[in-house]
């Protein structure tokens, strides 16, 4: 379920101190899975060594368009002809501006003029000071790229080299593999808005002791970026979590089951897919206390009476769009629920289910889930049952999407849920 396994990058440098990110770029690639082939341009050697990114990418670095090491002596042609995708990282304005008139002075250049631009897609990853980027030149420069085919990724905002503060920086590594990973990975969600829910709840006895539970929201925010990569727009609800939010995503946070509620009330009417990950406390104290509960030395503790908690779930599940997604209209909004149990998963799951009202019910097992990066899943719906295996949250969450972007297919073309 990786996109990027077995993949071949020509990864290109030009001139520009966001080289250093293209090392850890290149190392991230690599642990994906992906092959990289470094090219650099003579600029971008006064930033970085070769030496530096062929430790990197276990690979002879390329940097003379004269390089004798190919048979042919054409390594402008093989480059190219080999590559799954071409990105450049960083690439400068002046490269820019070389791709836009077709200049082809130095072996980068002449190898993306040379690629069979078909099927090898190109991708720039723009690095420069904000003057230059907001300038109309370059502003041009990007539009026209872009109408040529050419992938011209955002940039990043803040403090730059030369001690001023704007738009204009490389996006950070990690950024830039989530938009390759979303590049490679199948669009099944295109045109889809998702709705995720991820975390705890958390309950006030007080202002400074509440109910919570384990949940660390890791699976949430796997799915949400999973249906993220699949084209998907997607909104995360988040509970109280410590987590970056996926790249591509919006985030809303909230803390208490009533709040998440509301948070899910204002989104879910325009969405498409409602995927209800979050473990929402069932009960919260009847009345919190304004000020913190002090021991008195009595001996005596405080008694506290429990209220149940809006079930965010089932609330949605009710919904005319929701009772037409059950039965697969064209329209209507496709609920998945999540059932953190204990014990007798299937069962429990099963009875859930049911209960919800929903077409897909995922069932874990909490303790051996909570916290940790890894999960085994049990898909329940009218049919039965599907065990998933235990694996990574993320390769997990990749493996939700597609299975509900194949109900969704699935449902429009039949007349009937999942």
């Amino acid at each position: 379920m990786n996109p990027l396994s077995g993949k071949h990058i020509v990864l290109g440098l030009t001139g520009g101190i966001a080289c250093y990110k293209a090392a850890e770029l290149c190392r991230a690639l690599v642990k994906e899975g992906a092959s990289v082939q470094v090219v650099m341009t003579e600029a971008a050697e006064h930033f970085i060594t070769p030496v530096t990114m062929q430790a990197l990418s276990n690979r002879p670095v390329y940097g003379s368009q004269w390089d004798a090491r190919e048979p042919n002596n054409m390594a402008h042609i093989n480059l190219g002809r080999e590559a799954d995708v071409v990105l450049i990282a960083p690439a400068s304005a002046d490269f820019m501006a070389k791709l836009l008139h077709g200049r082809a002075d130095d072996l980068l250049s002449l190898m993306c003029l040379a690629r069979p631009a078909a099927t090898v897609p190109l991708i720039v990853a723009p690095a420069m000071n904000r003057e230059m980027w907001a300038n109309p030149a370059t502003r041009r420069n990007v539009a026209q790229l872009r109408a040529d085919g050419i992938r011209v990724l955002d940039v990043g905002q803040g403090e730059q080299a030369c001690g001023e503060s704007g738009d204009g920086r490389m996006l950070e590594a990690d950024e830039i593999l989530a938009d390759l990973v979303a590049f490679f990975t199948p669009q099944a969600l295109a045109g889809r808005r998702v709705l995720v829910t991820a975390g705890p709840t958390y309950e006030a006895i007080d202002p400074v002791r509440g109910i919570t539970n384990l949940s660390s929201g890791k699976m949430g925010f796997a799915i949400a970026r999973a249906a993220r990569e699949a084209g998907a727009d997607v909104t995360l609800v988040a509970g109280p979590v410590g987590l970056s939010t996926p790249r591509g995503v919006r985030r809303i946070d909230v803390r208490s089951a009533r709040e998440m509620l509301g948070a899910v009330q204002a989104q879910v009417d325009g969405v498409d897919v409602f995927v209800a990950t979050a473990a929402v406390a069932d009960w919260r104290p009847a009345n919190a206390a304004d000020q913190k509960i002090k021991k008195d030395g009595s001996g005596e503790t405080p008694v506290l009476r429990f209220i149940e908690n809006p079930d965010i779930l089932a609330t949605v599940a009710r919904s005319p769009r929701a009772q037409a997604g059950l039965r697969g209209e064209a329209g209507g909004l496709y609920c998945v629920g999540f059932a953190a149990e204990s014990h007798d998963l299937l069962a429990h799951a099963s009875a859930k289910r049911a209960r919800k009202g929903v077409p897909l019910l995922v069932g874990n097992i909490g303790p051996a889930t909570f916290g940790k990066d890894d999960n085994a899943l049990l898909l329940v719906d009218e049919l039965g049952a599907t065990e998933v295996p235990r694996a990574d949250k993320l390769a997990l969450a990749r493996q939700l999407v597609a299975e509900i972007a194949r109900r969704l297919t699935r449902g429009s073309t039949s007349g009937h849920g999942a």
